[in-house]
């Protein structure tokens, strides 16, 4: 489908690629992994033919749909959000068109065999687009992706950024492309709606190619890995673990090959200057230089220097570090949570988890005493010293400071060379560091937070999406640093790994209420989907306890009843389909074209026809999944 032959481009001097090829056909499950500024994006971009290359050439199958989700989302139409969904589903303007048809047919009285031809496709392609259900397979998605009920009317611009990314998912997925190009697609997405993108994904029928720093992710909907760097791309037809084992294979197997080659050419060279000078030994010292000359050499990848973090840490705090008693929020009469009890004990690493809005980054502002509860209290143990990172952590830089000065501002035993070692491995090298403040992005701030926090003395971190904007390897090194950490952790994020790799106790919310579990993430997620499957069949036998003096019990009625209904509108659906068939085939004869008048009110009522039935298809869409659930 996508065919890229020896791609090139170069911002000025700077190379971006340099006889890059690569294939992209229509089952693929590409992940693309790099360093930042290794192309990654950029590539996507000019897949897109939003950038051209300086010279290759880019062969796309005729008539193919790619669908393009960006890091950085423009701003939204102002509609609500289920006609925007429809609009860019390109349902709004089949619709439209058939209204305008309808319109000339009942309008003129000539040409009636080329609009109703038209009428017919137009038809059949509102159909094939999943025009009929649309709204049910919207509000699907809606809900897989964290969206509440009543939400599909709201107006896209009142949504948040976060929220306006998913919308822009919702209208990606929804649209169907042949080729999906996702760059971070996880960046704004809670677990659960993590996990919900990865099962519709691997439903796609369509080729998936996703540019992400998220391993898990990657692990869970890639079937090959393309690692782009130094402007070339290297294909491993491997998931995304096998792929971190093969590559460090084929770095060692290199600087094997390279070791074995440098001690031949270092034998040669020898040979070479021994015997330069001595006319006996001129010939095999000149077939030496030639055979020296042929060598193709080898090259190792200039790697990125190792930076080693280590968190300096205050004196230990007493053992209980942290005691929530009787914690509640409410804002505006409505309430986040209530009746959160916990402790907190020196040395845990607790990972606090939830649906975005379920009040996680709230209760750590609880915590960190930056904003107050409507009731309860929260006490931290003696000689706690704690650091709080928030997601709107930019607040802790100081905006007439370069980067450098803020850098230099936090007292720490690292000397300014390993200071700037430190930078680089928060994206932070060259000349950007005597950048203002002021001017950095929201990303580039939120770094330069986590840089200063991980130089201050604590006892406590507590940590609230510190991997948001870091590439995998300065993941690694916030992560290595963390592991070292003596002191006490607790943390909200939506990178699994990370979670995995740290945590030893899970503390979930949900419903406004905490529940506690003492184990790694893995561990959370079977025991949770155990507690809740456990508690749905306690229900259910509540329920039939209390029906069994009933002769007919209320779900077993209302699932008879839908029944009922849905083979009622089945066939409603059928007379409506004949009916209609029926007047096209009218609107062919020639005695019929011929009286204007009768050919309005059989379009009139055709139309009529066709919207009732359009909401009949909904009706039984919905009914059928009621019935589908039910059965489950």
């Amino acid at each position: 489908m996508i065919d890229i032959k020896n791609l090139s481009l170069s911002f000025g001097e700077h190379v971006i690629f340099k006889g890059l090829n690569l294939q992209i056909n229509s089952t693929a499950r590409l992940g693309i992994v790099g360093p930042n500024g290794a192309g990654k994006t950029t590539l996507l971009r000019v897949i897109t033919g939003e950038l051209e290359p300086d010279s290759g050439v880019i062969e796309r199958s005729r008539g193919l749909t790619i669908g393009h989700l960006p890091q950085d989302l423009a701003e939204l139409e102002a509609v609500p959000l289920m006609q925007y969904l429809k609009d860019k589903a390109g349902i709004s303007e089949i619709e439209r068109k058939l209204r305008n048809v309808e319109e000339k047919l009942s309008l003129s009285t000539q040409n009636h065999e080329g609009l109703l031809a038209e009428h017919s496709r137009l038809e059949k392609r509102f159909e094939d687009s999943g025009g009929f259900a649309f709204e049910a397979m919207a509000m699907k998605v809606l809900h897989g992706l964290g969206f509440r009920k009543g939400e599909e009317l709201k107006n896209c611009q009142d949504f948040s950024g976060g929220w306006k990314m998913r919308i822009a998912m919702a209208a990606l997925l929804l649209s169907s492309p042949d080729v999906l190009l996702l760059d971070e697609p996880t960046n704004h997405l809670d677990t659960e709606s993590m996990e919900w993108l990865e099962g519709w994904l691997r439903t796609h029928k369509g080729a998936l190619v996703s540019v992400s720093h998220d391993t898990r992710f990657l692990e869970n909907t890639a079937a090959s890995i393309a690692d782009l760097e130094h402007g070339v791309i290297t294909l491993y037809p491997c998931s995304y673990d096998d792929y971190v084992s093969a590559k460090e294979q084929s770095r060692e197997l290199l600087a094997k090959a390279f070791s074995r080659q440098q001690a031949e050419i270092q034998r040669i060279e020898s040979f070479i200057d021994r015997f330069r000078y001595k006319a006996t030994k001129a010939a095999q010292v000149q077939s030496r230089i030639k055979q020296l000359e042929k060598i193709e050499r080898i090259e190792l990848a200039q790697g990125s220097k190792t930076v080693k973090l280590s968190i300096p840490e205050a004196p230990p705090s007493g053992r209980e570090v942290l005691r929530v008693s009787g914690l509640a929020k409410f804002y505006d009469g409505q309430k986040v949570f209530e009746g959160v009890n916990f402790v907190i004990e020196r040395g845990e690493r607790v990972a606090l988890v939830g649906v975005n809005g379920a009040g996680k980054s709230t209760l750590l502002r609880l915590l960190s005493l930056t904003e107050q509860p409507t009731s309860g209290t929260v006490k931290h143990g003696h000689n706690v010293k704690f650091s709080y990172y928030s997601q709107e952590s930019a607040k802790n830089i100081n905006y007439s400071n370069t980067v450098w000065e803020e850098a230099r501002s936090v007292s720490s035993k690292l000397n300014d060379v390993e200071r700037r070692n430190l930078l680089g491995a928060f994206l932070f090298s060259g000349d950007e560091i005597y950048k203002s403040s002021s001017v950095l992005s929201g990303g580039e701030k939120a770094r330069l937070a986590l840089y200063k926090l991980m130089l201050e003395e604590t006892n406590f971190l507590i940590l609230d999406e510190p991997t948001n904007h870091l590439d995998v390897n300065t993941r690694e090194i916030v992560e290595r640093a963390l592991l070292k950490y003596q002191g006490t952790l607790l943390i909200v994020s939506h990178d699994r790994h990370f979670l995995d790799s740290l945590a030893e106790r899970v503390l979930e919310i949900r419903d406004g209420n905490l529940y506690d579990y003492p184990g790694n993430y893995s561990w959370f997620l079977e025991k949770r989907e155990e507690i809740l499957s456990e508690a749905s069949q306690v229900e259910d036998k509540k329920s039939q306890a209390k029906s069994k003096p009933r002769k007919n019990d209320d779900s077993l009625r209302a699932y008879r009843e839908n029944k009922k209904a849905v083979a009622r509108i089945e066939k409603e659906i059928s007379e409506h389909e004949s009916k209609i068939a029926e007047i096209d085939g009218l609107l062919c004869l020639p005695e019929t074209l011929k009286a204007s008048k009768k050919v309005r009110e059989l379009m009139t009522e055709r139309s009529n026809l066709d919207t009732e039935l359009k909401n009949l298809y909904s009706q039984w869409e919905e009914l059928s999944l009621q019935l589908e659930t039910a059965k489950e």
